[in-house]
């Protein structure tokens, strides 16, 4: 798509990327009020453009990197994704409009991608996303909601976006691999790097179906204020954010706050009380910031687009373990109860546990008898099979 971009404009957003550390409000609405090629122009020939050039933006202005950057970006089969393409996500970036009183509220000046995917439908109402978020420490439970219900957002044709960092971000993304999902990996660094470097393989797999996404150009290295900044757009890219566990002051519980101010929805799993991990879950529920989600049908549902039926739940959802009894009468079941431990069990013994009728009993020990689930024992009574 980027053809359809006149590779000036790519030259000077690539260089407004790199003059100023993102998210650069200043230098955005500068783009924004001269156009993105005269704004360069500006900037590059120190131009008297008072507070909208600041000291950082001075010193870097003769450092016009932006040939090679869209070079290496090439070169690893990604390209800069600016807001001239047809591709540009804009109804995902609409948001960020008319948010006073916060310096990082700027849709960003050009994404570097990479992957087959687009983003140009996420968070519209035609093409659902969802965030996937969460602490870095999670628990196996946390790992095992992130990896299960993403699995069942693809299932319901939903694109999985997270930041690709290591605990509920990995799963999330491996749960929408496994199911032969899309799923955005939005970083803090270029795209070209794996950070945490135990997620390469993981990296390639989303880059070969997905997309992989930053503000940051090739070779850029993570940093902490960076982890922050990209936060604002895994929420961007999202119809609404899950997040799944988060400790106390959790950039994952920021991505949440980052939805909710932006209008979009933000849905919390809950946990133990005990837990760590479930106190930034619980003090957003309780400030009212969010609404409780028990299973990935609740987040369907949530995320349903006005006019839209119900999502039903996924076959995952409600597909519970067979049992035994299932088919059985109720008085077969609970005479199967009744038979709970290894020792026999005499007429009398399963009269009083079960709760019924001597003949009742009688019956239902034939029926479980037929269904192969008892064994009688002789004199001593009566024994489970399984």
């Amino acid at each position: 798509m980027t053809g359809a971009v006149d590779e000036a404009v790519l030259l000077a957003r690539a260089f407004l990327l790199r003059v100023a550390e993102p998210p650069a409000p200043a230098v955005s609405h500068l783009a924004e009020l001269l156009g993105p090629v005269e704004a360069a122009e500006r900037i590059r020939g120190g131009a008297d453009l008072g507070p909208h050039v600041g000291a950082e933006v001075d010193a870097r202005r003769h450092d016009d990197r932006s040939a090679a950057d869209l070079a290496a970006a090439r070169a690893l089969g990604g390209r800069l994704l600016v807001p001239e393409d047809p591709a540009w996500p804009t109804a995902a970036m609409a948001d960020f409009a008319g948010q006073p009183g916060h310096a990082d509220w700027v849709a960003p000046l050009g994404l570097w991608v990479r992957g087959p995917a687009s983003v140009a439908d996420l968070a519209t109402p035609g093409r659902r996303s969802v965030a996937v978020v969460g602490s870095r420490a999670a628990s196996g439970y946390g790992k095992w909601v992130a990896r299960d219900w993403s699995a069942s957002f693809v299932d319901a044709g939903l694109v999985v976006v997270s930041g690709a960092a290591l605990g509920i971000d990995g799963e999330a993304h491996r749960g929408a691999l496994a199911a032969k999902g899309t799923t955005v990996a939005v970083l803090a660094c270029g795209i070209d790097r794996a950070y945490p470097a135990s997620h390469g393989r993981l990296l390639e797999g989303i880059g070969s179906s997905g997309l992989v996404v930053s503000e940051y150009p090739v070779g850029a290295v993570p940093a902490r204020h960076r982890f922050l900044v990209r936060n604002r757009l895994i929420a961007a890219l999202a119809n609404g954010t899950l997040l799944v566990e988060s400790g106390h002051r959790s950039g994952a519980a920021r991505t949440a706050l980052a939805a909710q101010e932006l209008g979009r929805p933000v849905l919390v799993v809950p946990g133990p009380v005990t837990s760590a991990q479930s106190v930034g879950n619980h003090e957003l529920l309780r400030k009212g910031y969010a609404t409780v989600v028990g299973n990935a049908a609740h987040v369907l549902q949530d995320l349903a687009p006005v006019g839209d039926l119900l999502t039903p739940p996924p076959e995952r959802e409600h597909r519970s373990p067979p049992r035994p009894t299932d088919g059985l009468s109720g008085p077969a079941v609970r005479v199967h109860g009744a038979l709970r431990g290894h020792a026999p069990k005499t007429l009398p013994d399963l009269v009083r546990e079960s709760g019924i009728l001597p003949r009742a009993v009688a019956g239902a020990l034939d029926e479980l008898l037929a269904a192969g689930l008892v064994v009688p024992d002789g004199e001593r009574g009566w024994s489970r099979s399984v």
